[in-house]
């Protein structure tokens, strides 16, 4: 599995949802390997979007279209600034159902002490999904340089402020965005 988190500051909050649902309902159905993503906007106006592959060739395949291109020249000037991209090749899912029943998603990023151990930061995430019933779902990808994401889904805002603070993996900087209005995309509905 391939993940590549796109996010950076953009205030045409609906604009940029009207371009991913363009996405998805125009593009999606033809692209090779597209499993999902999970995006929304923080309180101070930075759209993430977490989105899923097959492959990192998939990825790329899709990036090589001039459909893609096209429908990326439009939506990149939605950002104010220029957007960050972390493609993630090494990528856990622990609970990968019902993300979109979730109500609250809290992205954690930092930069991972030791990033070989994925396995056993990803067996971590898993214990704590059950002991934590809230936790819907939850995906750790980290990227070449050791940047890691991790999207934890919680059933809702409330509940996880109760248990707050879900573990981040051993790293440096870790930071928190919260999507109080998330929404989800999958290649079956």
């Amino acid at each position: 599995m391939f993940i590549q988190v796109i996010q950076g500051k953009c205030y045409r909050r609906n604009d940029m949802r009207a371009a991913i649902e363009e996405w998805r309902d125009e593009r999606a159905p033809d692209v090779v390997g597209w499993l999902g993503g999970t995006y929304g906007f923080t309180d101070d106006d930075v759209f993430v979007a977490v989105v899923q592959f097959g492959s990192s060739e998939d990825a790329r395949q899709n990036t090589e279209t001039r459909e893609h291109s096209d429908w990326w020249a439009r939506t990149r000037r939605l950002f104010d600034g220029d957007p960050v991209f972390h493609n993630c090749s090494h990528v856990a899912l622990a609970v990968d159902e019902g993300f979109e029943e979730a109500r609250f998603v809290q992205v954690i990023q930092g930069r991972a002490d030791d990033p070989d151990h994925l396995e056993a930061m990803a067996a971590e995430m898993q214990e704590i999904l059950t002991e934590r019933p809230e936790i819907i779902g939850a995906t750790l990808a980290v990227d070449e340089s050791g940047t890691f994401t991790q999207t934890v889904a919680f059933t809702n805002e409330a509940s996880a402020r109760h248990g707050e603070n879900p573990p981040a993996p051993a790293a440096d900087g870790v930071r928190r965005l919260d999507l109080r209005q998330p929404w989800f995309a999958n290649r079956w509905g």
